[in-house]
């Protein structure tokens, strides 16, 4: 009997576990779906408060417009004109007559304007006029003969115009000279020839005796002093010296140079002196030194408050050579030598044009060729 009724309780029981199963797996769905809302909640307030800690990323900045491409000044007519000089020069043929500013500076070291020092190269033969300091190295990179030239021609003895003398003496015989330099100069060159070599003694003793084994003729100088005309005439090439004014220098010359293609004047220094403007009449190339007449003051230094008298006796204004260019007409000025403070190429071709030359003008830089 106890067995039955424990059979039955058993099979009620089972029954109703039956029935509660389903609803058991309800609610626990239910709770599970409760449970994936709230971490979707909870995810999505983390990253709201996260993005509240993180600032928002800006747009990468654009990149800086490209800056315009420069515009190159155009050129002054000064410019152009000694542009198309020295393309005139370089498509001369080799055995033409060429003229090559080695140095065109003055008295106060530049390291653009080497001491003045001029060469005249016809057919390969190099003749110099004066010999101011680094004359050699400006030789060597015009590509002119580190040997020496032909003959060298000195205006005055000013020591700017003569510095590179003992340079040109000694260092062309090192590079090879074997014969005598002529030497071409007004009164006083012997003179100071004879100091140069005797000041070198010993140099030159060690280079001959030493292992060197130099030329015992090398560095010798032949010096012929003139007093005006004809100097040298020899295969076509003609110098001519020209006595010119030079503050109380008891001898200072300008130099014509006439080759079978051209004939040109250096002036040297000098203020306006007739014979050279009678030497200049026409030629193909006037060198001249100048300086500009609106720089000239007296100055806070020894002997400065007489300066512009000096350059009104020693040299050349800019508006006196508009003067001497305007009664020679050469076809083309070549300024050089320019005593003054500052780059005013302009105010001098003004000031020439001024004094009544309107013909073509270049201002020299060292190394330039017309």
């Amino acid at each position: 009997m106890a067995t039955k009724k424990q059979a039955a309780a058993k099979t009620k029981q089972r029954a109703a576990e039956k029935v509660a199963k389903p609803a058991t797996g309800k609610a626990n769905k239910a709770t599970a779906t409760k449970r994936v809302a709230k971490k979707a909640v909870v995810k999505k307030a983390v990253a709201k408060k996260a993005a509240k800690k993180t600032p928002a990323r800006r747009a990468a900045p654009k990149p800086p417009p490209a800056p315009p491409a420069p515009v190159m000044p155009a050129l002054t007519p000064l410019q152009m004109a000694r542009f198309e000089r020295l393309q005139q020069a370089l498509a001369r043929p080799t055995t033409g007559t060429t003229v090559v500013m080695l140095g065109t500076g003055m008295p106060r070291p530049d390291p653009m304007c080497f001491g003045p020092a001029t060469a005249v190269v016809h057919d390969g033969r190099v003749f110099l006029f004066d010999a101011g300091a680094g004359v050699m190295r400006r030789m060597a990179a015009a590509r002119l003969s580190i040997r020496g030239p032909e003959a060298v021609f000195i205006t005055h003895l000013h020591s700017d115009h003569t510095l590179g003398y003992p340079d040109l003496i000694l260092t062309t015989w090192v590079m090879g000279r074997k014969h005598k330099l002529q030497a071409f100069g007004p009164a006083g060159l012997k003179k100071m020839t004879r100091h140069i070599i005797s000041a070198w003694k010993e140099d030159i003793d060690v280079r001959i005796r030493g292992l060197e084994r130099q030329t015992k003729t090398g560095y010798m100088v032949d010096v012929h002093e003139f007093e005006g005309g004809v100097v040298y005439d020899q295969d076509g090439v003609r110098v001519t010296a020209i006595p010119v004014l030079h503050g109380c220098w008891k001898q200072a010359f300008g130099f014509r140079v006439d080759t079978p293609d051209r004939s040109i004047v250096i002036s040297g220094d000098t203020r306006p002196s007739p014979a050279l403007v009678e030497a200049s009449r026409g030629v193909d190339v006037l060198v001249h030194e100048v300086y500009p007449a609106s720089q000239v003051m007296p100055e806070m230094r020894v002997g400065g408050e007489v300066w512009p008298s000096y350059m009104r006796e020693f040299h050349t204004s800019d508006r006196e050579l508009g003067v001497i260019a305007a009664l020679a007409q050469p076809k083309l000025l070549v300024l050089h030598h320019i005593v003054r403070h500052g780059n005013d190429d302009e105010e001098l071709a003004h000031s020439i044009r001024a004094g009544g030359y309107h013909g073509e003008i270049v201002v020299a830089r060292d190394l330039d060729r017309y």
